[in-house]
């Protein structure tokens, strides 16, 4: 078969509106088309044999067995609560009675860079992918690898949010999944899922500990352990060929080429998200470059798929997959009027474009396991009325879940506290998450946080928001993506007074000169104006794994550097009044257990007069831990007050607010 290439132009797309090309090549699993859709009524049940012809280089076996339905119909809420209570594999004489922190002190061990940047040897004579192979073999691990039916995804922005698309939709069609992601928020667990649940404790333990064992056993100054994302790696693998997944989706941790999960070699079908410029130090500093690093994930004639690029990027993974006879296609975003008027449950318009590429991966991997036309026959489900969707597609893109982006938290202090008295006594805490720390997701944060602010308020003022599933501790209930609400009736608020709070970190890789300026146009250009800004430090360390329920200080150290933060505030200072502010010793907090006074937060910009060293626009804070206390008694203090605070800039800042939300 010859080569064709089909080039198309004028492919507008996002923020920025260039031309874009992209190239058609062998396409043995169609974009998703949405007229020739039919609808089903119920998910592919029972066992069945489907033969396989077409697709010689696919890897998957002849016999694909389809598991029994365990999840019609299951919401996010459900699956949320549910306990992983399924039956150990393997060795029951593993050491579980070794205690989950004994663990997450082994992994810290596996540290060989104390900040983000560091690029610390790791040693032995094996180059990193060669040393994962040998890691594999030394666990039996590699050639079963080739058993599992693995969607691959890489990309700048997105490859998390695109991964739980696809995790839940195939769990929605009736198969077995696995799903590693990174990074974790708060507890290495949330890395593995295992049909859509965070693998439990004791079995992470007993994989854990049999992988850790065996490698222990041999190390030599030729192979070292491996370093913590590589270790991680190895042990998805050893989950999810141990537990018999269906499929397992893959995200790669960083780059492509060389990433720890690029020992793949013949996944079903491959995606690269949206890229952008990010980890520069380490992939390149143009958009060719990085667009390279990401399309090392491609293998010689194994479908591939990528959403809309700027033309430099979709340059290079033309001529990567053109040299590898990979059939490329570029998935469209989702229209979202074309599925049943449903919601996505990841919040924020760029989601549409996740879901889309998530839509066409899911379909090429059912194309390539012989059972799509089989979901297609199923009669009209009436759950998806007017969807050309079919349904269990639908309802994965419904209930998909992803901690940290885009996500909203209702803090109300006197919920939280026990408290009988009803919140009209308090004011309104709200949490806006989202770790975007690139300059196109900082773009995207700022559109998201705009409307929902937004809506938020619109809401409030017309009645309670909605509480709709199970309890978590008091009274909380979900919504969404991990929104949270204390208490069963929220209260009506449209006489409270509105204020945006930004709440910032980021590491010191990143340019805060690009992604601050970058979220208050954007904001200001919808109409949200920041009242305040809170920089604060970072509570997580590079050098220790911890778990969800370790142990949080609220005690400062006496020595803490908060120069980066003055740094991060100057920046703003300068975006606010459009000069350079002078941040002398007598503007800074006097010591580093200070707190500004609750009246800081009701002040008007107006009084904000950097000449007399009066900012009061902005505050560096001298914990995240007092940051929260201090924000849950100023609405405590004030009923009128309804604050609405955007953390961003960081997923490690965004981890440890949701682990001290919990607290």
């Amino acid at each position: 078969m010859t080569e064709e290439v089909h080039v198309r132009h004028g492919y507008h797309w996002g923020w920025h509106s260039l031309m874009l090309v992209h190239t058609e090549v062998y396409p043995k699993c169609g974009i998703f088309g949405f007229s020739h859709f039919r609808r089903e009524s119920h998910l592919l049940s029972g066992k069945a044999t489907w033969n396989l012809s077409g697709f010689p280089a696919s890897g998957l076996s002849q016999n694909f067995r389809v598991p029994r339905s365990r999840y019609t119909k299951m919401s996010l809420q459900v699956i949320e609560k549910m306990e992983n209570e399924l039956a150990f594999k393997g060795n029951q004489d593993l050491p579980l009675s070794s205690s989950y922190e004994a663990a997450m002190e082994a992994l810290s061990s596996l540290i060989t860079r104390q900040k983000r940047g560091d690029r610390t040897p790791v040693g032995g004579k094996f180059g990193k992918l060669e040393r994962m192979s040998v890691y594999l073999r030394i666990l039996g691990l590699e050639e079963k690898i080739a058993g599992l039916k693995i969607i691959h995804v890489a990309g700048t922005k997105g490859k998390g949010s695109t991964c739980a698309f696809c995790e839940a939709i195939l769990r929605e069609c009736g198969f077995r999944t696995g799903l590693f992601t990174s990074p974790h928020l708060i507890d290495v667990r949330e890395r593995f899922r295992l049909d859509g649940l965070d693998v439990s404790e004791d079995k992470f333990l007993l994989y854990f500990w049999d992988c850790w064992s065996q490698l222990k056993e041999n190390v030599s100054e030729d192979l070292p352990m491996p370093p913590l994302f590589q270790f991680l790696t190895i042990l998805a693998f050893k989950m999810f060929i141990s537990e018999q997944v269906d499929v397992a989706i893959i995200e790669v941790g960083l780059g492509g080429k060389n990433d720890s999960t690029n020992v793949i070699r013949e996944p079903v079908v491959c995606g690269i998200t949206p890229l952008g410029m990010d980890h520069t130090e380490t992939l390149g500093d143009t958009l060719g470059q990085i667009a390279s690093h990401k399309a090392g994930i491609f293998k010689p004639q194994i479908p591939a798929f990528t959403v809309p690029q700027l033309s430099e990027a979709m340059n290079v993974l033309e001529e990567t997959a053109g040299g590898l006879m990979v059939p490329l296609q570029v998935a469209v975003p989702l229209d979202i009027q074309r599925w049943g008027g449903e919601t996505l449950s990841l919040s924020g318009d760029h989601q549409l474009v996740n879901a889309g590429l998530a839509v066409s991966l899911c379909k090429c991997w059912l194309q390539r396991a012989g059972n799509w036309e089989k979901l297609l026959k199923k009669k009209q489900d009436e759950e998806a009325a007017g969807s050309e969707l079919p349904p269990a597609f639908v309802r994965g893109l419904s209930t998909a879940r992803l901690s940290g982006r885009a996500q909203i938290v209702h803090d109300t202090p006197l919920m939280l506290s026990g408290s009988a008295e009803t919140s009209e006594n308090s004011g309104e805490l709200t949490f806006y998450l989202d770790g975007a720390h690139s300059p196109e997701s900082m773009e995207a944060c700022a559109k998201w946080f705009s409307g929902a602010a937004k809506a938020s308020k619109t809401l409030s003022s017309l009645s309670s928001p909605p509480s709709t599933s199970f309890n978590v501790h008091n009274n909380k209930s979900f919504c969404g993506n991990g929104c949270v609400n204390y208490g069963k009736d929220h209260v009506k608020s449209s006489n409270k007074m509105s204020k945006q709070i930004l709440l910032f970190n980021c590491m010191d890789v990143r340019d805060p000169q690009i992604l601050l300026p970058r979220l208050v146009n954007i904001c200001g250009s919808s109409g949200t104006h920041f009242s305040k800004a809170l920089f604060v430090p970072s509570m997580s360390t590079y050098n220790k794994v911890t778990s969800g329920t370790s142990v949080i200080t609220s005690g400062i150290p006496t020595t803490r550097d908060l120069s980066w933060q003055y740094t991060l505030q100057r920046i703003w200072e300068k975006i606010i009044h459009g000069k350079d502010a002078s941040l002398d010793k007598s503007s800074k907090t006097d010591s580093v257990d200070s707190l500004p006074p609750h009246k800081f937060l009701y002040e008007d910009v107006s009084h904000c007069s950097p000449a007399d060293r009066n900012f009061t626009c902005s505050a560096v804070m001298p914990s995240l831990p007092l940051t929260i206390k201090w924000l849950r008694d100023c609405v405590k203090e004030n009923p009128s007050l309804r604050l609405q605070v955007l953390v961003t800039g960081s997923l490690h800042l965004v981890g440890d607010v949701l682990k001290l939300l919990r607290r």
